[in-house]
């Protein structure tokens, strides 16, 4: 997971182990616990390991190298620049589609990042 790794770096830069003295405890049902503890199994880390990385992950926010959120706004921007077009009558041409997909192709990355700056703030 990316949390462990940052915390492996920091280790290698600092020479330093990372202490944790702080816990945090929350109630689940029976059922609740048993689906957790499949879960974590299931991805190879310890029950403890997992829920700190969620919870670590959630409030850092979304990561700016998220690849979902550029193809969601690739999506949308061929959508919206496609369709407006054809609404109109007008018709595309395959160069002029082309053309189309490489700028949205270099913007996308380029929006993700922006929105999820703009949204930290």
């Amino acid at each position: 997971m990316a949390l462990a790794d940052t915390e492996v770096d920091l280790r290698k830069i600092t020479g330093k182990t990372i202490f944790r003295n702080t816990t945090v405890c929350l109630k689940l049902t029976e059922q609740e616990a048993q689906l957790l503890d499949e879960f974590a199994t299931g991805k190879g880390v310890a029950r403890s390991e997992w829920m700190r990385d969620v919870i670590l992950r959630e409030l850092r926010g979304p990561s700016v190298s998220d690849p979902s959120l550029a193809e969601i706004l690739g999506v949308r921007l061929l959508l919206v620049n496609v369709l407006r077009p054809l609404a109109a009558g007008q018709r595309i041409t395959a160069e002029a589609f082309d053309k189309l997909l490489d700028e949205i192709g270099r913007a996308k990355y380029q929006l993700a990042e922006k929105l999820t700056v703009d949204g930290r703030r």
